[in-house]
């Protein structure tokens, strides 16, 4: 997928933009939230900027959609963010990472979703950009994952109505870092099936489901694992924008971000424990089959040695004659199966 990007971009200078994605949105979606602590207004508009409130509002623009490349471009001159910037968020194959400028920070991330019917984790850019009073978020689909901030915002609930801009992109990191966990868990379940499937009855499927999930770890350690350290750069900068009281929010955020890490690894080590599971059950099986076919072949050499003997031509057999001698031949023959039966048995071979 990177590679589409790359391709795209190939030959041009920096700063130019180009949507690298696959996901349209028919008409971007446009989302203006203003509030302070004591007033929220909220206006919503398709493929086009809401006019801003004057003021000291704190200012939220939430798009949906990136293949509008003019509307970025409106964005990035109304609020006068490097081209740089604007390039990045229209380039959706970006490494989670942190960048500041004299202006402004700007943060990219992976926001992740667990698709149960496809049984894979569906990724989604997001972009952040934070400016004195001003927060930019960009999501790639139209589905909104700011929907519960925004429910907070309108209740007034929490720290969230009364602290500066940057702990509002506090908290819209702390909701994508959260479904982390949320999609983590959902992987969880679905080992605990796998595992439960293959202690039952292992077969090809489960090896396949075994490969798609070690996929979607590698996928969710790869958007987590690099926002580990675009989250402590932010601890570590002395841009003004960053209040002191908000950097212990963003503690703790680098922290549940850690656990992801960390749980990622673990489910990682666990799918190979399930692949040797796999491996284990199906030699197991195997060796079922065989054992009973070296009983079954180890049952019948006697007896085809005796099937044998007396299936000779030779004149000068003087059991062929005897009058009992069939009943007798059969006699042996079940006897010598039954001893040898009763002998597998002992050993506990059956």
């Amino acid at each position: 997928m990177a590679r589409r990007g790359a391709k795209l971009k190939r030959g041009l200078p920096p700063g130019t933009l180009i949507y690298t994605g696959k996901k349209q949105v028919a008409e971007p979606n446009v989302t203006l939230v203003q509030y302070d602590h004591e007033n929220i207004r909220e206006n919503q508009s398709k493929d086009a900027i809401p006019a801003r409130a004057t003021g000291d509002l704190i200012t939220w623009f939430d798009i949906r959609g990136l293949q509008n490349i003019h509307l970025i471009e409106q964005m990035g001159e109304l609020y006068n963010i490097h081209p740089l910037v604007l390039e990045d968020i229209v380039d959706v194959f970006q490494r989670p990472k942190f960048e500041e400028y004299e202006n402004g920070f700007f943060i990219v991330l992976q926001a992740l979703r667990f698709d149960a019917e496809e049984c894979r984790v569906i990724t989604e850019q997001v972009s952040l950009y934070l400016g004195e009073n001003l927060v930019l978020t960009f999501q790639e689909d139209e589905d909104d994952l700011f929907q519960s901030v925004r429910e907070r915002l309108n209740a007034a609930k929490g720290r969230i109505r009364k602290r500066k801009s940057d702990y509002l992109v506090y908290a819209l990191l702390d909701t994508v870092v959260d479904n982390y966990t949320v999609v983590l868990e959902q992987l969880e379940n679905q080992m605990e099936e796998v595992e439960n499937e293959i202690l039952q009855k292992a077969h090809a499927a489960s090896k396949e489901r075994i490969h798609l999930m070690k996929l979607n770890v590698l996928k969710v350690r790869k958007a987590v694992a690099p926002l580990r350290e675009a989250v402590n750069k932010i601890i570590q900068s002395d841009h003004h924008l960053i209040q002191s009281e908000t950097l212990l929010f963003f503690r703790d955020l680098y922290d549940h971000i850690i656990q992801g890490v960390e749980t990622a690894d673990i489910y990682r080590d666990m799918l190979n424990g399930l692949y040797d599971l796999y491996q284990a059950e199906i030699g197991y099986k195997m060796n079922s089959i065989m054992q009973v076919l070296t009983i079954i072949s180890t049952i019948f050499i006697p007896l085809s040695f005796l099937a044998a003997v007396y299936g000779m031509n030779f004149d000068h057999m003087p059991e062929l004659h005897w009058k009992y001698a069939y009943l007798s031949l059969w006699a042996l023959m079940l006897l010598t199966a039954a001893g040898l039966l009763y002998y597998f048995r002992q050993k506990k071979w059956l």
